[in-house]
């Protein structure tokens, strides 16, 4: 009796744990840098696309590197239905015509090894209307891949290109 005992609690706490699901992954904390002050959040997208990176002869003379060049990315809404993208300037481009154009304020490294860092730009510039014209700051967040090869390049490699997949995530503020 006490074995049955036990194999229904056993059943009972599977069952429950099962029930409850597993845990659940917790976000690593945003630095206190990339956080807007006095700014409402308006919206969220994520990009899915590529870091470009060309090769360049070091500028101490001793090889070749990968320097960054742009981000080139499809922007996606809550849904996963395409809203716009986002490429150099750091500039984002919504369907409806309207833009962002950043200058990145602060930057962390990201938690997540082997990707670009997270970051923290202001716009000030005019927006236009539509979906973009509110947002004054955006922040890269739970970025996922988007680094240059640890190896570097080679001198016979100078001026090619590669291009790195990446996502992250954009939230959007306004003040």
């Amino acid at each position: 009796m006490r074995t049955r005992s036990c194999l229904v609690s056993l059943q009972v706490a599977l069952f429950a744990a099962c029930a409850a699901g597993s845990p659940a992954t917790v976000a690593p904390p945003i630095p206190a840098a990339l956080n807007p002050v006095g700014e409402t959040l308006v919206g969220t997208v994520r990009a899915r696309g590529v870091q470009i990176y060309e090769c360049r002869a070091r500028r101490d003379s001793t090889g070749a590197e990968w320097a960054f060049v742009a981000p080139e990315a499809d922007l996606f809404d809550e849904r996963g239905v395409p809203v716009g993208t986002h490429d150099a300037g750091p500039r984002w481009h919504a369907d409806d015509g309207s833009k962002i154009i950043g200058t990145v304020q602060a930057s962390s490294a990201a938690p997540r090894a082997g990707s670009i860092p997270w970051l923290f730009a202001e716009n000030p510039f005019d927006r236009g209307a539509g979906r973009f014209a509110a947002v004054t700051s955006v922040q890269r967040i739970d970025t996922a891949g988007g680094t240059p090869p640890d190896t570097g390049c080679t001198p016979d490699q100078l001026g090619q290109n590669i291009r790195v997949p990446y996502s992250a995530i954009y939230t959007m503020y306004s003040k």
